[in-house]
């Protein structure tokens, strides 16, 4: 593809993804501008649906509230200032997975740098005019924040994207040349930065599935107080629609709180507050119908979710270990343990990424800390994902004979080829152990005898009935002469074949080629 035409797509991209990250937010407040607040200031629209669109890209925004509503409510003035900056996340993860998405396209394309930094050139310009243009006297923010974290959020997925494409692909450019350099490795070491990827791909999925199934268990066993505080809120139904709209947006947050939750060092919802499996020690709260999932106590039942991180290390473990390369039925311990201790290191990387990326302020005085600690969480996961590698990826294999009786090795005789599966395992099973492959011989011979009658000259009956050589090399110098004989048959016409498939050679006809 033309790197011209690659650009112009990634900067269509570019400009999908703010446009309908802002339609997503004007949409709902053109609505609660109509029909709740009447006369309201349309002046003030825009700058509202941008400062949560700026707060969904992690910008720190700054309320002001007017003296007017500080009277009507009676709140203290000295609370009338302060900051937002727990992001509604789900903004986030569309901005990324779109870049993401432009970005791979772009590098099977065969330009990944050009469409690399067209979308992210574009979508910086379109964060700018989006922070130029929203000023606002109750709603405030610094400028560059708004230009360069939204930029990174599109930029940084976008590269991972451009990187995933070009190596699946090449680009005859720094990403070949890193796979030049992996294959040049030793055998036993080549897999192991791809399997650190891999693993650490494979845990972050399966941590997300943790939080989501712990968010799923509290909505269903909180349900009736979520209820009781959409009650509460007292809002008609264009409002209750609004409220639903931006807890969905807040969703993938509540997710990470889970992770964090299950993993054991769990999370606060203000100053001097914990929700952990162990206890919970919250006090006032703000009646947001979704803060309804948290427990108000807990059961020392709740400290076996650290389990489901350690389930998730073991997963990865058995995935990894299926993947790789054996010597003389075992692998290498240096490459196993060095995945294990990297995906381990990385996990615990991105537990306190998942903590900077879901903590912040949601109000002022004690609401201005939420979320969890990076430390601790860090912590806990690399720890809980170690010991789930270590038990599958760390410990030893049984011996290859011992993995099942249907695994023979290439080159050999399958049941395909001669007795029907069961019954080669029968047989095989019920041989000797210093013979494990006189079942093949067994079933050659028998086959051999039948298509004797047929074909008496035939080198499969020569090589069947003559007597075997003697000595300890006896059946494998019996099988490369039936492996021979087999590899010069050639198989008939379908004119001259019968009832094809109703015998041991499923249409095939013993007839040596000479």
């Amino acid at each position: 593809m033309h790197r011209l035409l690659v650009a112009l797509l990634a900067a269509l991209d570019a400009l999908l993804a703010a446009a309908v990250g802002l339609a997503v937010v004007l949409a709902p407040l053109a609505l609660l501008w109509v029909f709740a607040l009447g006369d309201a200031d349309w002046s003030a629209l825009w700058p509202a649906a941008a400062a949560v669109w700026h707060l969904g890209h992690f910008v720190p925004i700054t309320v002001t509230l007017p003296d007017t509503y500080l009277a009507a409510t009676g709140v203290d003035p000295a609370l009338a200032t302060f900051t937002l900056s727990l992001a509604p996340l789900a903004f986030a993860v569309f901005t990324g997975l779109f870049a993401a998405r432009s970005g791979k396209r772009a590098a099977e394309s065969g330009a990944a740098l050009t469409g690399w930094l067209s979308g992210s050139l574009v979508f910086t310009g379109l964060a700018a005019l989006v922070a130029v243009s929203s000023s606002a006297a109750l709603v405030t923010f610094e400028v560059w924040h708004a230009i360069l974290f939204p930029a990174l959020v599109f930029a940084i997925p976008a590269l991972v994207g451009a990187a995933t494409g070009a190596w699946r692909v090449g680009d005859d450019g720094p990403v070949d040349r890193l796979r030049s350099w992996r294959d040049r490795m030793p055998a036993s070491w080549a897999p192991v930065p791809t399997l650190i990827l891999r693993g650490l791909a494979v845990v972050a999925l399966g941590l997300m599935a943790v939080g989501g199934i712990v968010v799923a268990a509290g909505l269903l066993a909180r349900g009736q107080q979520i209820i009781g505080l959409f009650q509460a809120s007292n809002v008609d139904a264009v409002g209750a629609t609004v409220l639903a709209l931006g807890q969905l947006l807040y969703l993938p947050t509540l997710v990470l709180w889970a992770v964090a939750f299950a993993a054991g060092p769990g999370f606060a919802v203000g100053v001097g507050t914990a929700v952990t499996p162990a206890a919970t020690q919250v006090g006032a709260m703000p009646a947001i119908p979704a803060l309804g999932i948290i427990p108000e106590a807990t059961s020392p039942w709740l400290l076996m979710l650290a389990l489901l991180p350690v389930a998730v290390g073991a997963l990865t473990g058995w995935i990894l270990r299926s993947q790789f390369p054996e010597r003389d039925g075992h692998a290498p311990v240096g490459p196993r343990l060095t995945v294990a201790l990297s995906v381990a290191v990385l996990t615990g990387g991105a537990g306190a990424l998942i903590a900077v990326l879901s903590s912040g302020a949601i109000g002022p005085g004690r609401l201005a800390a939420t979320g969890p600690e990076p430390g601790p969480l860090a912590l806990a996961l690399g720890l809980e994902v170690l010991v789930g590698l270590s038990i599958l990826l760390l410990s030893p294999r049984p011996p290859r004979s011992w993995r099942g009786s249907a695994e023979v090795p290439s080159g050999s005789l399958t049941s395909e080829r001669g007795l029907d599966h069961d019954e080669a395992r029968i047989r095989w099973s019920g041989s000797a152990p210093a013979a494990p492959f006189a079942w093949a011989v067994e079933a050659a011979d028998d086959r051999a005898h039948t298509d004797a009658e047929d074909n008496p000259a035939g080198d499969l009956a020569h090589a069947a009935e003559a007597d075997p050589p003697a000595g300890p090399h006896a059946d494998d110098d019996v099988q490369a002469r039936i492996r021979e004989a087999w590899a010069r048959m050639e198989p008939l016409p379908r004119e001259w074949g019968e009832g094809s498939g109703s015998d041991a050679t499923d249409g095939r006809d013993p007839r040596p080629v000479d």
